[in-house]
């Protein structure tokens, strides 16, 4: 587990900004919807792997009508934030968050309905283990329904890419499609499907970076700081890059646990 915070107060409320309000990623509730495609939650207990800011908790309640949410994540600040907006929302009998430490979910096998995670499992590096846990926490004919950010292919990353993941400064553990079908498939997962939304995030990311780089890039500066935002850039900068080549390809990640 790494000492150093990656989401603290000053990068969760500039995600915010860029995403919206409790959103560590891109899509907002259009995206939590399209990966939930097929995928029934009402009446379930919902299991959410980095539940962030909480707003994907929230919503899975009260729109996608699960009875309950468990959050997990690593860190404070976005426990804390997730935690505030359950209660805010009326929901904290409905919708809670845990911390935990980074290995083996700290619940018992065949505790839930679904397993949700959105562009969080990335950070998860022993994507085998992930999935095996997720199919030991899930009920008979419990599904499985994630994004996240995936490479390519299965070879070292490009320059380009490594210089992205520098510049992003992240610990991230980014594997290719084929790396999640095996050890979706080899954890016992049934109707295994993956989906690219590589042409999606390639046209947002793009307008995100202009949103960075144009008017309001006076006021974010003043708001966070000029350092923060010129690194921001950088980053946004190197993102499309690679999101324009297709090295870098974000997907929706779904199977079920035979009945």
């Amino acid at each position: 587990m790494q000492d150093e915070v990656l989401y603290d107060v000053q990068v969760i409320g500039f995600l915010e900004e860029i995403w919206g309000d409790g959103f560590l990623s891109p899509g907002g509730p259009d995206e939590v919807a399209r990966v939930l495609t097929g995928v029934d939650l009402a009446g379930g207990h919902v299991l959410d792997i980095g539940s962030g800011s909480g707003a994907c908790g929230v919503l899975l309640v009260q729109q996608h009508k699960a009875a309950q949410v468990t959050g997990i994540d690593v860190e404070d600040p976005v426990c804390e934030a997730a935690n505030r907006r359950a209660q805010a929302a009326g929901l904290g009998d409905r919708f809670r968050i845990l911390k935990v430490t980074p290995g083996p979910f700290p619940f018992d096998a065949s505790t839930f309905d679904a397993v949700f995670s959105k562009d969080s499992i990335i950070h998860i590096p022993d994507k085998a283990s992930m999935a095996r846990e997720a199919f030991r926490v899930l009920k008979a004919g419990g599904q499985f329904a994630a994004s996240d950010w995936l490479i390519s292919h299965d070879e070292a990353p490009s320059a380009q890419m490594a210089d992205y993941i520098q510049e992003e400064g992240l610990d991230f553990a980014m594997a290719s499609p084929s790396t999640y079908r095996k050890a979706m498939e080899d954890a016992g997962f049934v109707d295994v499907e993956l989906v690219n939304r590589n042409p999606w995030y390639a046209k947002v990311a793009a307008q995100e970076l202009a949103w960075l780089t144009g008017p309001k890039r006076s006021e974010l500066s003043d708001r966070y700081g000029t350092d923060f935002i010129d690194h921001q850039v950088a980053i946004w900068t190197k993102l499309v890059g690679v999101l324009e080549s297709g090295e870098h390809c974000p997907h929706h990640i779904r199977g079920r646990k035979p009945a």
